[in-house]
């Protein structure tokens, strides 16, 4: 009979042998725990059941915890070729961590999947740590807080006021924005408090958002912000001195050149650069604004650039709130071609953690931010040609372009050999510099959403490289300066993939070609057929097996959810 004890515990472990043909002296023998007489004298222990009596719990909890110690020590590691064993509690043990290529590279990989756009360690962070302290500093508000003002604006959304508050209406305090959201209003609460947490600098200064019940309308939402300006770029653009009534709201001073190209040029680049860093920040966090246009871009006073505001056709890709697939909302004349920021076969999104932990999947897959980039092009398009500023003009070109199949190569040699004196002075503009500013344009107005660019890669184009009105602060330098670095070694291994790709698509060098492509993408398994070929069949037909387990599954988990578990965080009137 052998025994084996834990290390520094008083229980022991008796096998007790039964014949049998195992060779193993482990297997096939009954294990019974006893606890030893000597270990508690005096205490009777009948029909081998264990029985403890002691004075205190301690003596408990140190019972349990030798126990699972000792089975753990005591187990047999291996047999010698002599019949010896060796247990784990002799073999050494390592007090320091060991790193081999294979855990260093899943670690690396697990760091970059959370950390990629749209971000699901920062969601967690956000959404269950800085949210919740946020509501406990903030300031509160109520309706009749405020005496409204001037009427700034009335959009789809809702309606705007300039307001002061009705205790202090002379603090500086009461200089406010007040709106009252007539649809979309829950939605557009969520998406401020997370780009006031995420990326403040990108949209208006939020304050607060509430949702107050009446007795005639029912619920209001109503949100505040603090007031920054009312000047859109809308309204700038409409101006005649556009752009040099800009020039000196952001540097506040006239620049010392003489009016021309160069200096009209400089004014927009600086523009187009506040504009692309507005909605980087938003796409960092996973938010798509859907409706980019000049009434959405507001002139701040206080920081001198121009900020995002109106989020209320907004989408939050983290974790899918106010997405719903084949539902838009946007100006059809900013819009881009798709005029659906994912596949239209993407299910709705499933619960909260499901649709975080699958983001950075399906933000890769449908790239929805470029959404944003084509009606940003537009908006350079407007500021570089005076005769595309007004509604007229904008729906005009948009035709134009739509009959030219997106191309705005094409576009131009249609329009430039006929082109007024204003379509001219605007390609004269945009091809300063060895037509950089053409190149980055093309770049961000195209028909296929994969082939644009982002607002990172639009940032890091040449045409930013000269100085602007508006110094960049360090971290941009330093963002820019990273990305510019890092997407030229990305570009070179690409164009390396592309060209052994485009060398290999044709049949003469014994490639694919695309209908050889699509029907590999479809093939099925067949009896005649060789090994290799079935293997990828098969390979490829469990892919697609996958795919739409995974889709059935996220349209179940939607179906069963709670459509608004989000609306809790928004507060109620008391």
């Amino acid at each position: 009979m052998a025994t084996v004890a834990a290390v520094g515990a008083t229980v022991g472990f008796r096998l007790k042998s039964k014949k049998s043909t195992i060779s193993s002296p482990f297997l096939g023998r009954k294990l019974e725990i006893k606890y030893p007489f000597q270990s508690i004298p005096g205490k009777m222990i009948s029909n081998s059941k264990l029985l403890v009596v002691c004075s205190g719990t301690g003596l408990v909890v140190d019972f349990v915890h030798n126990l699972f110690l000792g089975v753990g020590v005591g187990l047999p590691c291996t047999v010698m070729e002599c019949g010896d064993i060796i247990y784990r509690s002799t073999l050494p043990r390592s007090n320091g961590l060991t790193l081999t290529a294979p855990g260093v590279v899943l670690a690396l990989g697990a760091l970059s999947y959370l950390w990629a756009t749209p971000g699901v360690a920062p969601g967690f962070w956000d959404m269950f740590v800085l949210a919740f302290v946020e509501r406990l500093f903030r300031p509160t508000f109520k309706k009749d807080d405020f005496m409204l003002g001037k009427k700034l604006g009335e959009g789809a959304f809702g309606v705007v006021y300039r307001v002061s508050l009705a205790k202090k209406p002379d603090s500086k305090e009461g200089d406010l924005v007040l709106k009252k959201a007539t649809e979309y209003g829950a939605v557009e609460i969520w998406m401020n408090e997370r780009v006031r947490r995420a990326c403040a600098n990108s949209c208006a200064d939020f304050l607060y958002g509430f949702l107050e019940s009446s007795s005639k309308k029912g619920g209001e939402y109503w949100l505040v912000w603090r007031f920054e300006g009312d000047a859109t770029l809308q309204d700038l653009m409409l101006s005649k001195d556009f752009p040099y009534n800009v020039e000196t709201m952001i540097l506040g001073e006239v620049q010392d050149l003489p009016k021309g190209l160069g200096r009209e040029n400089r004014i927009i680049q600086t523009i187009m650069r506040q504009l692309l860093f507005a909605l980087d920040g938003l796409h960092s966090t996973g938010i798509v604004h859907r409706d980019i246009k000049p009434q959405n871009i507001i002139f701040s006073e206080g920081s001198r650039t121009f900020k995002i505001i109106d989020l209320g056709a907004a989408a939050d890709l983290r974790v899918g709130i106010n997405y719903i697939p084949k539902e838009f909302l946007l100006d059809p004349r900013y819009a881009a071609p798709e005029q659906y920021i994912m596949s239209t076969q993407t299910p709705s999104a499933p619960s909260a953690p499901v649709a975080t932990a699958l983001s950075p999947v399906l933000w890769q897959m449908n790239l929805p931010d470029r959404f944003d980039i084509y009606s940003a092009g537009l908006i350079f398009l407007q500021m570089a040609f005076p005769s595309l500023r007004t509604d007229s003009g904008l729906i005009q070109f948009n035709r134009q372009l739509k009959r030219c199949e997106y191309d705005l190569v094409a576009w131009r040699k249609t329009v430039e050999p006929r082109a007024s004196a204003e379509l001219r002075k605007g390609f004269e503009l945009l091809d300063l510099d060895g037509g950089i500013g053409w190149e980055l344009l093309t770049s961000m107005v195209r028909y296929k959403a994969r082939k644009r660019t982002s607002a990172k890669g639009a940032l890091a184009h040449p045409y930013f490289d000269s100085e602007g009105l508006l110094g960049l602060s360090f971290m941009q330098k330093l963002r820019l300066q990273l990305f510019r670095t890092t997407q030229q070694d990305y570009s070179e291994a690409a164009n390396w993939v592309i060209g052994l790709m485009a060398k290999s698509g044709t049949k003469k060098d014994g490639g694919f070609t695309e209908a050889q492509l699509q029907e590999l993408r479809e093939m099925e398994p067949k009896k005649k057929a060789n090994p290799q070929r079935n293997a990828l069949a098969s390979a490829l037909r469990l892919q697609r097996k996958i795919v739409r387990t995974l889709n059935e599954s996220m349209d179940e988990l939607n179906q069963r959810r709670k459509s608004l578990w989000w609306s809790r965080w928004i507060p109620r009137e008391e």
